[in-house]
């Protein structure tokens, strides 16, 4: 009760967060139960079953890790005088976020459910030529439990997610350089040098991509992995390294302000912002794909991998966006000092604008030449 009371009062800005939790919920449990539905209407082997199912993955950590982002912003759970005084603690706090989450994320997935069942059974007009109960299995039984099962995943990782992030939130005062760099270009290198080889052998192991049921191979696929992965591990220590460039060379106020707080916040800001890199080269390498000749197969699962990959694009932009309000918002105290302290009220912004357009200039240039390595093999 004390979590939907908290919910009702929160600001509209809060509140259309947590809203757009319960939409990343209810996206990515309907390309769950899609892929459950056609794997009962059609009965494929279980392993290629199986293989469409994990695809639905990173939909799914995109969702948890913006749910876990939008927790970390929520006022409701911030120390507070207030919150202590009713005997809220870290761990009180903790469980308040996890069941906040939680309700919006079942909130979606009922709403999944029903758009499922509307796709499934024709409620209405009939979308994609009306075959789309045909391809979800509609002359099939549909299990439930297994239906309920495959739903549970997204709010039970996001409430856990959300109750582990409210519960460590310290402050991001840590300006020691973030190690996994050299790890990052170990990973990128291996996946394009996989990429090279698999692309090589016409006769390799394919998988099911969704969208296309031929297969792509198993090799390109993963060495294309490992290169995102590469780029989401460097994230850190690239914004850690942009920070100490600016500050070098006899900066002035502007550069030392800002590139000190790319230090301070290289963790925070870092992460997110390889995964939104490694999501770019993604992008490149479906468009690779697609310029390859591998158009969908069927309109319907041509819209779900469009969904799919909307879900973690968006996911993954405001996940950004709400780790930088999270850092503004641990940011306004010494903004306030900075400003009670004689400063220029324009020293904030100008430094504001330079971190932002160091760290444009720095991710676009490394995508684009990751993304342009790993896009070769796939345009064969």
């Amino acid at each position: 009760m004390l979590a939907l009371r908290l919910a009702r009062g929160s600001g509209p800005v809060a509140l259309l967060r947590r809203l757009l939790v319960a939409a990343a919920s209810a996206g990515t449990g309907l390309l769950l139960l899609c892929a459950l539905g056609y794997a009962v209407g059609h009965s494929p082997r279980p392993s290629g079953a199986g293989l469409r199912l994990l695809w639905c993955l990173v939909p799914l950590a995109a969702a948890v890790r913006f749910a876990t982002a939008v927790a970390r912003t929520d006022p409701g759970t911030r120390p507070s005088r207030g919150a202590t005084a009713a005997g809220l603690g870290p761990a009180g706090r903790a469980a308040l976020s996890a069941v906040s989450t939680a309700l919006f994320c079942v909130l979606g997935s009922g709403v999944a459910l029903l758009v499922f069942f509307h796709l499934r059974d024709g409620i209405g007009r009939l979308p994609f030529g009306g075959t789309a109960p045909r391809m979800l299995g509609a002359g099939s039984r549909l299990p439930l439990p297994a239906a309920l099962v495959l739903l549970a995943p997204v709010p039970l990782a996001a409430a856990a997610g959300s109750a582990w992030a409210v519960r460590e939130r310290r402050p991001a005062h840590d300006r020691a350089a973030p190690r996994g760099l050299v790890l990052a270009l170990a990973l990128v290198a291996v996946g394009a040098a996989a990429e090279l080889y698999a692309a090589g052998r016409p006769g390799g192991a394919a998988l099911p991509v969704p969208g296309r049921f031929d297969g792509a191979p198993a090799g390109v696929l993963a060495g294309w992995s490992l290169t995102a992965l590469g780029l989401a591990v460097a994230g850190p220590a690239l914004t850690h390294l942009c920070g100490r460039v600016l500050q070098s060379v006899r900066p002035g106020a502007v550069r030392l302000l800002a590139g000190r707080v790319l230090q301070s916040e290289a963790r925070r800001i870092g992460r997110p912002l390889g995964v939104c890199c490694a999501v770019v080269s993604g992008l490149v390498a479906a468009c690779a794909l697609r310029g390859a000749g591998h158009p969908p197969a069927h309109p319907l699962f041509g819209a779900l991998t469009s969904l799919g990959a909307a879900l973690v694009v968006v996911c993954s932009a405001a996940t950004l966006l709400t780790a930088a309000v999270e850092a503004r918002q641990e940011r306004a105290a010494t903004t306030a000092a900075l400003l009670r302290g004689c400063a220029p009220a324009s020293l904030p912004r100008s430094a504001a604008l330079l971190r932002t357009a160091a760290l444009v200039a720095l991710f676009t240039a490394v995508t684009w030449a990751v993304s342009a390595l790993a896009a070769v093999p796939l345009s064969r």
